[in-house]
């Protein structure tokens, strides 16, 4: 009974669903439709890594040019708001201004902090271009309500992915604390030496030490990059393959159903088999083999520069056009040789070569002389 309930229960899975989308792992490349379809949805193999150095790259770079720049803004905020700090006051506050002073630093900041962003703005665009080429896809933005289900998000949580990026993450953070902690260490007299040395050139000197010090720790984040580079793509590969079953059925999809494109040429054939039939009562002569082949010749001296083939076919066919050619007191000439040769090297609507002109003309010439003589 068990056995026999077994089996009931696999019959209604296997109508249920198909077992072929289990049948085979996904092993295969995907193919161009399937890559443009994932672009499209917003999946592409893109490094946060990569674009992290670039960042800090630029960042740095844009350091190294504005460095006199932001040292006189960070000194003249720093002149400006000592010399109005009696404007805030707890027993003593101007309104207008505590403002004004709000607003001048404000704009401090913005002017110091601009260069940066817009470098580092620019830096970002330009990384992710040369990862993932010019696309825009709303799709990841849209409402998906699978998302909102707590089992999909807990196997997105404990996948091979979050494992990976957990991994990731802390090594990252490891490497470079161990490392900042090296350089802080080695520059520690240094660093000492800035409490010592007057305002505006302390900002200076310690600007420089974590100029340098970020600059040591560039090499590191060019290598976590590279290597993330290389993973998301692998992944990215990976996570789009494709197994047989699907190629077969998208190659189906893109050229159609073998099964539907063999209708249609049969359909095809047989619409053309019509209009062929309906040129043999237009022809002066029908070359038999006797009945195996049949070919319709039709010649007009006045349009056509030598005969033309109006129709051909074996066996069945054949005996069709014979049929409509007695029907309409069409001339049937037997000639074998002939009609093989007609049939298998002239196609429907053209002229015969000139080597069959000698053959075609003889019998032509025999249909007027019964023609004539009949009349």
């Amino acid at each position: 009974m068990v056995f026999r309930r077994g089996l009931k229960r696999f019959y209604y899975i296997s109508n249920e669903f198909d077992l072929q989308l289990f049948a085979e792992e996904k092993t295969e490349p995907a193919t161009p439709r399937r890559r443009r379809r994932v672009r499209e949805e917003g999946q592409v193999a893109r490094s946060a890594e990569l674009n992290a150095f670039v960042i800090i790259s630029v960042g740095l770079f844009t350091f190294f040019l504005f460095e006199s720049i932001v040292r006189r803004d960070i000194f003249s905020m720093a002149q400006y708001v000592f010399s109005n700090l009696h404007l805030v006051k707890p027993d003593g506050i101007n309104i207008d201004s505590s403002t004004k002073v709000q607003a001048e630093i404000i704009e401090f900041l913005l002017r110091m902090v601009a260069p940066f962003f817009l470098f580092s703005f620019i830096g970002a665009v330009v990384v992710n271009l040369l990862q993932v080429g010019f696309h825009i896809s709303f799709k990841p933005f849209a409402l998906n309500l699978n998302k909102l289900n707590p089992v999909v998000g807990l196997r997105r949580v404990f996948s091979l992915r979050s494992l990976v990026e957990l991994l990731k993450g802390s090594v990252k953070a490891l490497l470079m604390g161990y490392l900042i902690y090296r350089f802080i260490k080695a520059d520690y007299p240094t660093y000492l030496k800035t409490l010592l040395v007057p305002f505006p050139n302390n900002i200076a000197l310690i600007s420089k030490l974590i100029f340098f010090t970020l600059l040591k720790i560039l090499p590191l984040l060019l290598v976590l990059a590279i290597i993330d580079y290389v993973y998301q793509k692998w992944e990215f590969e990976r996570s789009i393959r494709m197994s047989k079953y699907e190629i077969k059925e998208e190659y189906k999809q893109i050229e159609g159903d073998p099964r539907i494109k063999a209708k249609i040429r049969e359909k095809q054939r047989e619409l053309a088999r019509r209009r062929m039939m309906q040129e043999v009562p237009k022809a002066q002569v029908v070359i038999t083999n006797p009945v195996m082949v049949a070919v319709a010749l039709r010649y007009e001296p006045e349009i056509m520069n030598a005969p033309v083939v109006v129709a051909k076919g074996e066996r069945l066919v054949a005996q069709r056009i014979r049929e409509i050619a007695e029907k309409h007191g069409i001339p049937i000439v037997e000639d074998k040789a002939l009609a093989w040769t007609l049939y298998r090297t002239v196609d429907i609507g053209d002229e015969i070569p000139p080597e069959l002109y000698k053959a075609v003309a003889e019998v032509l010439a025999f249909v007027y002389r019964l023609g004539r003589e009949a009349a």
